[in-house]
């Protein structure tokens, strides 16, 4: 069963730009992943502190995987720092 996740964080002011580097590095490697579908990081129109991402995955195992890949532990590290609020994350099955 594929797992649909979306993920919204909201950057503080003075990290957009840090915050939109570590992004696009996950982007760029998550890709990469055989367990990955879809990997899209999107950009508020409205506020440009609000990211989000909408994933799917082929299975939760996959997603797993993925979330002990070097780059999403960085992500994991770094990015509270970065963050006015702790990211939103859901998870989903399409119905």
């Amino acid at each position: 069963m594929s797992i649909y996740l979306t993920a919204i964080l909201k950057s503080n002011k003075e990290s957009i730009q840090d915050l939109k580097s570590i992004l696009d590095n996950m982007v760029l490697n998550t890709r990469k992943e055989e367990a990955c579908e879809k990997y899209e990081l999107q950009h508020s129109l409205d506020d440009e502190t609000v990211f989000i991402f909408h994933e799917i995955w082929k299975s939760k195992e996959g997603l797993d995987a993925h979330n002990q890949q070097p780059y999403i532990q960085e992500f994991v590290e770094k990015v509270p720092d970065l963050l006015e609020n702790p990211a939103e994350i859901y998870l989903a099955k399409l119905v």
